[in-house]
């Protein structure tokens, strides 16, 4: 297993601050009274691609050029915030990305993924079809295949948990969202590398909730559909190595629904002017979910980005919930 000590992941935080400065956890007084508990938010919305996942990215790419010099080109298949990471990432290392999405895909994320420099394709209507073809191509082209979860992504992504615990080391629990696990897994690195007893909570959609269960029953399982507009938790099947390491490591995991999560991402715009897509806005859903347990305690919650389009924006700003009616959600 990749070192995750202290200073391992102080070395990887340095290399993140390389390209982009630390992002800030601020104290929002309307959140902390709705809440009621002092309540910090990490704002992982104000990184170059509005999502935590840019950090992870730096150093798997650092770890790609060391390991396999011979590499020219990269591919992965996402729905999003992965994408707009990874092909960053490479275009700042001097190699190509191409990036499958399925059809049907955010508009606006695909222009910010080839603004970065991606060749985009489209194929398939799921995340799973974008994925088979995005290791065919790999296989026929001699592209090098990233998966979404790696022990160095969580290295990198471990640099939001030191800035915030190095700010806020008393806190008493933070809560984080759960897709394919590296901003769980980095954050619980932090914590134990810090020497730390914060809890950490995961945090999941109601309606694909596999990590949940499989957090809860010791054994991999998956959810059959996902229908949900939070698409950056909306993953069917956890990953073995993200459960093996935050399943004896975690405190427990919360499912928000749908309609909990649109309540959040307007409470953070009307508490702070903050615009939080789904997946980052459960965090803050699951902490009100358990508001009446955690009065009085001292909270930190992960907005893990802002990447929510301007009509699903204006429709949940508005006082809607957007429901999703086809299983194409199946997101990193």
């Amino acid at each position: 297993m990749t070192d995750f000590s202290l200073p391992s992941l102080r070395a990887a935080a340095q290399m993140v601050h390389g390209q982009m400065p630390p992002t800030p956890q601020y104290a929002w007084p309307l959140l902390a009274e709705r809440a009621g508990c002092a309540l910090w938010v990490k704002h992982e919305n104000h990184t170059p691609t509005g999502a935590f996942k840019v950090r992870g990215a730096i150093t798997y790419m650092d770890w790609l050029r060391r390991t396999h010099p011979q590499v020219t080109g990269i591919i992965t298949a996402t729905r999003g915030n992965h994408g707009q990471a990874q092909v960053r990432a490479a275009s700042a290392a001097g190699l190509h990305a191409t990036i499958v999405v399925p059809h049907g895909n955010a508009l606006e994320k695909n222009a910010a993924m080839r603004a970065f420099g991606a060749t985009l394709i489209e194929h398939g209507h799921d995340f799973d079809s974008a994925k088979a073809e995005a290791l065919r191509l790999a296989a026929r082209d001699g592209l090098f295949m990233v998966p979404a979860y790696h022990d160095e992504l969580v290295r990198g992504v471990a640099s939001y948990g030191l800035e915030l615990f190095d700010a806020v080391p008393d806190l008493d629990t933070v809560y984080v969202p759960v897709g394919c696990g590296s901003g769980l897994c980095g954050t619980i690195a932090a914590r134990d590398a810090l020497g730390l007893k914060i809890k950490v909570v995961g945090v999941v959609s109601a309606h694909v909730d596999a990590a949940k269960r499989s957090f809860e029953t010791g054994r991999l399982l998956t959810s059959p559909t996902a229908y949900t507009f939070a698409d950056g938790v909306a993953v069917c099947t956890p990953v073995q190595a993200a459960l093996d390491y935050f399943g004896p490591r975690a405190d427990r995991f919360v499912s928000v629904t749908d309609d909990e999560v649109a309540d959040a991402i307007r409470f953070y715009w009307q508490d702070s002017h903050n615009l939080a897509e789904g997946a980052g806005a459960v965090a803050l859903a699951a902490l009100l979910q358990e508001k009446d347990v955690m009065r009085g305690k001292k909270v930190a919650v992960i907005l893990s980005g802002g990447n929510c389009d301007m009509g699903q924006a204006a429709e949940i700003l508005g006082g809607a919930t957007p429901r999703v009616t086809q299983d194409m959600r199946k997101a990193v």
